[in-house]
Order: C-alpha cells, then structure tokens, then sequence
C-alpha cells in the first residue's frame, strides 16, 4: 500500500512538472496562431483561432528561410567537425594514458571555464585578420572549437567504460589503433555521439552573442538574429513574433525529437560515470 502511495505520488510530481514545463511552448503555439485582436484575457484560453497567416507573414517579412538555411550550414558543419575530431581526441585520451594526453585533456577542461565573452575581442580581432567575418566557414570553424571541450570530454569519458576488448581482437587481426576505433568502437558510441549532436547542435543553433559579432551581413544572418531584428522592428505585433519563434524553434526541436532516444543513455554513461 505504502509502495502504491509513494509511486502515485511520483506521478503526479512528474505530470505536475511536465504540464509547467509546456505551459510556455503553448502560450507561444496560442499567440501564433490568435488573430491580433484576440489575447488570453478573451475568455478562451483552450483553443487559438488557428489563424495560420501568421506564419505566412512571419515567414515573408521576417525573412527567416534564408536565415534558417545559414543556421543549418553553420551548425551541420560544426557538429560534422566536433563529431570527427571530438571522438577521435577523446578515443586517445581514454586509450593512450600519456602524459602528454593528460595535460591536453586538462587544457580542455580549463577552456570550458572561460566565458566566452571574454574571448570576444581577440577572436573579432582574428576573424578580420583572416577575412572571416560573414563567412559560413569561419563560423563553422568557431562555434566547433568552442563546443570542443565538452565533447572530447563526453566521449572520453564514455569509451573509458568500453572493454578494451571491443578494438583488441581487431588488432590482433592487423587493424591499425586508428582503423579499429572507426570501423569498430565508433559503433558503440552511438548514445554519446547523439547527445554530442543535441548539447552542441542545440547551442550553435541558438548561438546569438558571437553570430551578432561575425555575421553582420543581413544575408549572412542566423535564425536568432533574424528574429531579433524582427522582434525590434515589430514588437508590438505579438502574433506575429510567435509564429516567428515558433518557426525558428521547429529544427531544433524535430532533431532533438529523432536523437532523443540516446541523448539521456549518452549523457548518463559518459558523463556521470566519467
């Protein structure tokens, strides 16, 4: 009985705190899709209006296709590169106890304390040296090397819990150390490899405060810039701002939906058990 009591409990904690959570998502699906004249304070805060010409008009004056185009270059790209290097320095660290990877690795460590904005200056400063302001390649190079560090730390972390019998018996079939970590262990790194692609993807994604240093050029500019200016050109049209943010936040969350299945499997054995 007891046992009943305490698991009843737990659902109804847990219901309780998914319904907050989704109270914001559907404010914003409601203003989206509410005529202008119409607001929560009409009466009927269960159904919208389903006025969907505010995603029409978001979509043409917001200009957000193009943006959202250059958020995709940027953060596909950079997750290619993180997924690439970040697995192949963490297999290093995890399987070679050098000291030389030791100290890499905490440098690495080191370089995930330091705010970003710090960095701000020197980085604008060598991103005009070498032509890289409103480039798609010198955001991509940027917002990789910053999302590095906890990468190579997740996958570190996660193939120190992998039988070094997994690449062994490869090598004693003559693969080399390098051969085998692609061909056999980068296969059971599937759950760490889809929470690096949701932690970083998530985070380029939404990056605002260095895109609005480097990628000034209205065509150049990500799905959080655009919307920004949106918002500041037409602030007091909240259903239109809504449709935006929803549009905006759409990628984002149907490639969390298809890599979620690993996403809490990577971050649990990787980094918890790190």
């Amino acid at each position: 009985m007891r046992n009943s009591t305490l698991r009843l409990g737990k659902y109804i904690v847990v219901t309780l705190m998914v319904l907050l959570s989704l109270i914001p998502f559907y404010a914003l699906l409601y203003l989206s899709l509410n005529t202008p004249s119409s607001s929560f304070f009409d009466g009927n805060i269960l159904l919208p209006d389903f006025h969907f010409a505010n995603y029409v008009n978001a979509w043409k004056i917001s200009k957000i296709g193009n943006a959202i185009v250059n958020s995709l270059i940027i953060t596909v790209g950079s997750v290619a590169i993180i997924v690439l290097f970040a697995s192949a320095a963490g297999y290093s660290i995890a399987r070679f106890n050098s000291r030389f990877n030791r100290i890499v690795f905490q440098l690495l460590l080191l370089c995930m304390m330091i705010p970003a904005i710090i960095i701000t200056v020197p980085l604008y400063t060598l991103m005009k040296s070498i032509g890289g302001i409103n480039t798609h390649w010198a955001m991509i190079l940027l917002t990789a090397a910053t999302a590095l560090p906890l990468s190579v730390f997740l996958y570190a972390s996660f193939i120190k819990q992998l039988p070094r019998e997994v690449e062994e018996s490869a090598i004693m079939d003559g693969c080399t150390y390098f051969t085998a970590f692609w061909r056999i262990t980068f296969h059971f790194v599937k759950p760490v490899t889809a929470a690096v692609v949701i932690l970083s993807g998530l985070g380029i994604w939404n990056n605002y405060g260095q895109a609005v240093f480097f990628l000034q050029s209205q065509t150049m500019h990500t799905v959080p810039l655009a919307i920004s200016i949106f918002f500041q050109k037409y602030g007091a049209q909240w259903n239109l701002m809504a449709a935006a943010a929803v549009i905006g936040l759409t990628p984002a969350v149907l490639a969390f939906l298809i890599f979620q299945k690993y996403f809490i499997k990577g971050i649990t054995a990787g980094a918890l058990k790190g």
